[in-house]
């Protein structure tokens, strides 16, 4: 689906992206200027660590509502998957399907990865918060799932 060419850098515009809902409908990055955006990326559906991950956002996810934020996940399975995780674990936030990583690209976050010596493309799990006027203003690269959701509250938070 459609995406700019701009990359995300930390203090600029968050570049915008177009990807296919679970909820069957398209999502703009930009459907959500005026609200702060957490945006997780996240390597595979239904797999350990992504659904701990999955899970901690849907339980914090009155905490992130009442910051007036808005949470998307993206991950490079396709709708019906997502489908099938956000019914299994009942997630109350969109899941986008970048299944080309796009947007993907866009954040940095589609590198090589190496596991047993092999090497290979993957998306590396990282998270971006967006403020009200579209501005990346914080990023979590890489990072370890345990307290992750907590870090991100504070930060949604101003804390």
């Amino acid at each position: 689906m459609g995406a700019t060419k701009a990359k995300a850098v930390l203090g600029k515009k968050a570049p915008n992206f177009t990807l296919p809902a679970a909820s069957g409908k398209s999502v703009s990055l930009s459907d959500y200027l005026g609200r702060k955006v957490v945006l997780f990326f996240y390597p595979k559906d239904l797999t350990t660590a992504c659904t701990t991950e999955a899970c901690d956002f849907r339980d914090a996810m009155p905490d992130f509502t009442e910051q007036g934020a808005v949470l998307l996940g993206i991950s490079i399975d396709d709708v019906a998957t997502h489908e099938r995780f956000i019914a299994k674990y009942d997630l109350p936030y969109e899941l986008l399907a970048d299944t080309d990583h796009k947007a993907c690209e866009l954040y940095g976050v589609w590198q090589l990865k190496k596991l047993y010596g092999r090497e290979y493309m993957g998306l590396v799990r990282s998270t971006f918060l967006i403020d009200e006027k579209g501005k990346l203003v914080r990023e979590w690269r890489n990072l370890r799932v345990k307290g992750h959701v907590d870090n991100v509250l504070q930060a949604v938070r101003g804390e």
